[in-house]
């Protein structure tokens, strides 16, 4: 999290310091208490307006700079578009844009939290903050210089007024909780492999035991006798040895099944003895976006203190090309007992993946499962960089997926899973193959891991185009997105919500 923005609430009648922040929609109109703050300022938006030719358009600004009649020294104007269009996704975009516009300069900030039509409810509020933290997000704390433009300056207040300081208070609670997950996500995939090895990511998942998450961390040791050989042949031919970490959530009633989510830990991957190409391999630091995500997850889920049993599971390898690697055509086994293949060592989220979901599965019985993992170029081939592949073997996860998927934005796309693909990794020396070829690499990949849920109800999705990357929005303009975190907290809370 930026140190450098701090955002609290306060009443809608305390005075504006520094700049003032409105909202506007599509015809220039304003909410009462805006217009009452503005007094005869009110007038000189029209004529600005006018001049710059803002039409108050969702997501768009005017800037007027020691406008008269107010007492602040900057007056900046968000437009929101038509207001019964606006979704739950543009509040956290309005923060965005806020934040993108504080300059070096700013040091405080008050926000009429309030659309032309009505006051902000405490959750929109709530929404707007999360927004303003989401896009102040910077990863800088290796650069020992900076540039012109990026002095360090002091800690920027935004104060966002509202009609009830109580309630916003009390929703943005369990909202920071979540931008405080994302972060920590974000933080994790942009560290140097150098740095974030898997038993450092150990340590650091360990550190929620402080919330009171329960943790179990398998070493070596403990993997060899369970039989996993399917994730240690990823990790043998690393200096940096191997680690599984459970993190338990038990935060529902006593005894009820918990929900899983796995997530691909490979912190670094050069793809093994199937050695990358040299061009942007520095971006294999980030093919633990779906172990960043978990870990972030639990974060959230233990800081907002959801009533849910959860459990978050991480295997953390590092994919190398010594002398002790494992080869293109070795058979390892799995701790199902399926023995696979070794096509492409590069192809080595899967055999990561599997021992982990196949452990998660036999363990702790979960009611359903999801895994995270930066998984296949090919998925970015087929949906680009703006939605994670969804795989699923069953249509009402799918479903609950895609709708949080539109609520929060981190959207996601149904792929297909048939029987008709599992020729493509059938195996004529083992029970399968770890890659069933270049035509549908993404699908196939997932045919792979259904192979170790033994039926639980599942889902998979291919965060390789959405974790780290991606295209810069107003909520992030970081490498690692974080994403992923505000997905399945919501998916969890709906979950949970639905049952009662």
């Amino acid at each position: 999290m930026s140190d450098t923005v701090k955002v609290g609430f306060v009443p809608l009648s305390q005075a504006a310091r520094g700049t003032l922040v409105v909202f506007s929609d599509d015809a220039l109109k304003l909410g009462k208490a805006t217009t009452k703050a503005l007094g005869a300022a009110g007038a000189l938006v029209k004529r600005a307006a006018a001049a710059s030719k803002f039409k108050g358009k969702n997501g768009s600004t005017l800037d007027i700079l020691a406008p008269e009649g107010v007492k602040a020294d900057r007056l900046l104007v968000i437009g929101t578009g038509k207001v019964d269009e606006i979704k739950e996704t543009d509040l956290l975009k309005f923060g965005g844009v806020l934040a993108g516009k504080l300059g070096s300069s700013a040091d405080a900030i008050t926000v009429i939290a309030e659309l032309p039509s009505a006051d902000m409810t405490a959750e929109q509020a709530a929404s707007v903050a999360s927004g303003v933290l989401l896009r102040a997000y910077k990863f800088d704390r290796y650069k020992t210089k900076k540039k012109d433009g990026e002095e360090k300056r002091g800690t920027v207040s935004v104060s966002l007024a509202v009609s009830d300081v109580a309630a916003a208070k009390k929703a943005f609670a369990s909202d920071n909780s979540v931008v405080n997950g994302v972060v920590i996500a974000r933080d994790l995939v942009n560290e140097p492999p150098n740095v974030l090895f898997p038993v450092e990511f150990a340590r650091r998942a360990s550190e929620l035991k402080k919330l009171g998450v329960v943790i179990e961390v398998l070493d070596v040791k403990a993997m060899q006798k369970l039989g996993m050989g399917a994730l240690l042949g990823v990790a043998q031919g690393s200096a940096n040895p191997a680690r599984i970490v459970v993190m338990r959530w038990n935060g529902g009633k006593k005894g009820d099944a918990p929900v899983a989510f796995i997530g691909k830990g490979v912190t670094f991957d050069t793809g093994g003895i199937s050695i990358k190409p040299a061009g942007s391999m520095e971006e294999m630091k980030g093919d633990m976006g779906g172990a960043a995500c978990v870990v972030g997850l639990m974060h959230a889920l233990a800081g907002r203190k959801a009533k849910a049993n959860v459990i978050g599971a991480i295997g953390l390898v590092e994919n190398m090309p010594d002398g002790n690697a494992q080869r293109p055509g070795d058979i390892v086994t799995s701790m199902s007992g399926q023995t696979i293949e070794i096509i492409n060592t590069d192809a080595e989220g899967r055999l990561v993946l599997a021992d982990v979901l196949w452990y998660v599965t036999k363990k702790y019985k979960p009611q359903f499962m999801i895994d995270l993992a930066t998984l296949t170029g090919a998925i970015m081939v087929a949906l680009g960089t703006d939605h994670a592949g969804l795989f699923s073997n069953n249509d009402e996860l799918a479903l609950r997926l895609a709708t949080v998927g539109q609520a929060t934005g981190e959207r996601v796309w149904r792929m297909p899973l048939s029987p008709d693909y599992d020729k493509l990794i059938d195996s004529q020396f083992a029970d399968m193959k770890n890659t069933g070829g270049r035509y549908g690499g993404s699908i196939t990949a997932a045919q792979f891991l259904q192979r170790f849920v033994d039926g639980t109800p599942w889902a998979h999705l291919d965060i390789a185009g959405t974790a780290m990357g991606a295209p810069k929005t107003e909520i992030n303009q970081s490498w690692g997105s974080g994403y992923g975190v505000r997905l399945l907290d919501r998916l969890v809370a709906d979950y949970y919500e639905g049952k009662k």
